[in-house]
């Protein structure tokens, strides 16, 4: 079977016990693309919304992985486990008490930015390792604090039984399982996650995707989604004409400071330009393929 060259992206809604290397792997045969790769990895147990990007759209998935993210957590309280939730082993048992409104000072008290340890079963490499295949092997090393900003954190289902869930918004480089060791710290207490639905990343929504066995060509975003918001710059025909051929602008062409799609004189899209340091603007992404 030839494989076709198609670029956008899709929504898909991932089910449990898959890798975020299968989603990607199944997503690229079941719509027969030549190139697929995700926006962020989503960690084999959970559940929810991770956004594939098609053809020369992989080159913008860095794009959706600085966006924000929305998840559904449920928390378990009183082990802790290696792996930060009940798929791996336990290691610590703690059955200390905890109010119900403690919890939601607590949750109240991570609003803002804090420093985040990674897991170590995390794909973070250190030294050209990743850290949990070095966790597989029974190693641990130290890892070094990440400054994560959580956006919003509220409870959903209170606790009961030692058990409670929350929905919360955070930045880019967030994991949900360190969040959910860390809430159960400041409780006093040990704490796991037993499940994890993502529900957003920026303005995607998992409302808005598909399980794979649904999914068709027709869902297919196109490229074009991403920029609907972003800055327009018109060129004049010669300008137009270089840009087309993948030169760099400069303040000549725009007084922009932040990334822009340039456009021809009829309003056609061109390319995607984003700033360098020297501040000149680099074209990122063309609309129209060079032959």
């Amino acid at each position: 079977m030839t494989v076709i060259q198609m670029n956008g992206f899709v929504l898909v809604d991932k089910e449990k016990n898959m890798t975020s290397f299968d989603v990607t792997r199944l997503t690229r045969r079941l719509l027969n693309a030549d190139k697929a790769g995700h926006t962020g990895t989503l960690d084999p147990f959970a559940e929810g919304l991770m956004i594939i990007c098609l053809g020369r759209a992989t080159k913008l998935a860095y794009l959706f992985s600085g966006s924000e993210k929305s998840y559904h957590a449920t928390v378990e309280l009183g082990t802790h486990y290696d792996t930060y939730d009940v798929t791996g082993t336990p290691v610590k048992t703690n059955e200390t008490f905890v109010e119900p409104n403690r919890l939601q000072d607590v949750l109240k008290s991570f609003v803002g930015g804090y420093q985040q340890v990674p897991p170590m079963y995390s794909a973070i490499k250190k030294d050209g390792k990743k850290l949990y295949d070095l966790a597989r092997k029974g190693v641990e090393i130290e890892r070094e604090p990440r400054d994560v900003v959580i956006h919003a954190i509220t409870i959903d289902e209170p606790l009961k039984d030692g058990v409670f869930s929350f929905v919360t918004t955070v930045s880019k480089g967030t994991y949900i399982r360190s969040l959910a060791v860390d809430i159960a710290s400041e409780l006093g207490t040990y704490g796991a996650l037993r499940s994890l639905t993502r529900l957003s990343v920026g303005p995607f929504r998992v409302h808005d995707a598909k399980r794979l066995d649904a999914l068709t060509k027709n869902d297919i975003i196109p490229i074009e989604t991403l920029f609907e918001s972003t800055p327009k710059v018109r060129l004049e025909p010669y300008i137009a004409r270089l840009a087309r051929n993948g030169v760099k602008l400069d303040d000549r062409q725009t007084s922009l400071k932040e990334a822009f799609v340039a456009t021809d004189e009829q309003e056609k899209w061109i390319a995607y330009y984003e700033p360098e340091p020297s501040g000149a603007f680099r074209p990122i992404y063309m609309f129209e393929e060079r032959s």
